[in-house]
């Protein structure tokens, strides 16, 4: 009997886990849709202002912007890591990670000064365990991260690169291709003049110098306004991509966990049933030797 008990135990225990993963898939399903929302939303105007000062970058024109242009000197670079304040989301975190290692020893080589900066619990323990010093370690992006938490952070990189202070910044994140793709990559942002986005119809008038925009009231003032916008959308841009990657993530590890789960219960469910038909079959014959041995 107490090894059926013990079957029962055991199954009563992962139906109560199947209970905890399939209502974490549920809110990380909720929480995805929302997050691919904002992050749809923003794709479209991140797109297009990239493509403007590609555009105006390629076009031929007498004004440039410091932030398009790198510096002669390329001494202090920075990394900006975004990784998960929790876990249970799979292989997320860690994909994050290992490309911003890659990317980390690469740097370590070219530039004399790195700084690297984490976003996410999940990031700054990894980062502690591989004894990496931490610049700044942020805590407070969730799965819906603010444009003016985002912009504060932007607006120190844009007043370090045009004082010289920071020569590079390159952000390691999962970049959201669609519900069924996420890739972590890791994308220079600073400087800005190695953006792409230019169209094949346009490279024509480009290589020729015709500028494709009239300006008005010039060039210069434009940029001055386009170019920084551009790179706070493409920076708010990963901190959103890497929101909803961090909730699909989730949902597929708890979906999958709630079916092991199943499987387990069924599974534990033909022992039970096997070792319970075993123990009342015991049972009887000793009710049948007995009743056998008071008639002898």
């Amino acid at each position: 009997m107490a090894k059926a008990r013990a079957l029962d135990k055991r199954r009563k225990s992962i139906r109560n886990i199947r209970k905890i993963t399939r209502t974490m898939e549920l809110i990380a399903t909720a929480r995805y849709r929302k997050a691919m929302d904002r992050a749809t939303a923003a794709s479209a105007f991140t797109k297009r202002i990239t493509q403007v000062v590609a555009d105006l970058a390629h076009a031929g024109l007498e004004v440039s912007h410091p932030l398009l242009e790198a510096h002669d000197k390329q001494e202090r670079a920075t990394l900006l890591v975004l990784t998960a304040n929790r876990g249970l989301c799979g292989g997320y975190n860690g994909a994050v990670f290992r490309a911003a290692v890659a990317r980390y020893e690469e740097l370590k080589q070219a530039f004399p000064h790195l700084d690297v900066e984490v976003a996410g619990k999940r990031g700054i323990a990894a980062a502690k365990f591989r004894k990496v010093h931490l610049a700044q370690a942020y805590t407070q992006f969730n799965d819906q991260p603010q444009f003016d938490e985002v912009n504060s952070i932007a607006s120190r990189y844009l007043d370090a690169y045009a004082t010289k202070k920071l020569d590079r910044l390159d952000v390691a994140y999962t970049k959201f291709v669609s519900s069924s793709k996420q890739v972590a990559t890791v994308e220079t942002l600073l400087p800005l003049g190695s953006l792409e986005g230019t169209d094949a119809k346009d490279q024509g008038k480009q290589q020729t110098g015709e500028s494709m925009y009239e300006f008005l009231p010039s060039a210069k003032s434009i940029l001055e306004e386009v170019v920084p916008a551009s790179f706070r959308a493409k920076l708010f841009k990963c901190f959103l991509d890497a929101a909803v990657s961090e909730q699909i993530a989730r949902m597929v590890a708890m979906k999958s966990a709630t079916e092991n789960a199943s499987e387990m219960i069924k599974e534990l469910s033909s022992h039970y049933n096997r070792a319970r038909q075993g123990q009342i079959t015991g049972e009887i014959m000793e009710i049948i030797g007995g009743v056998e041995a008071l008639k002898g």
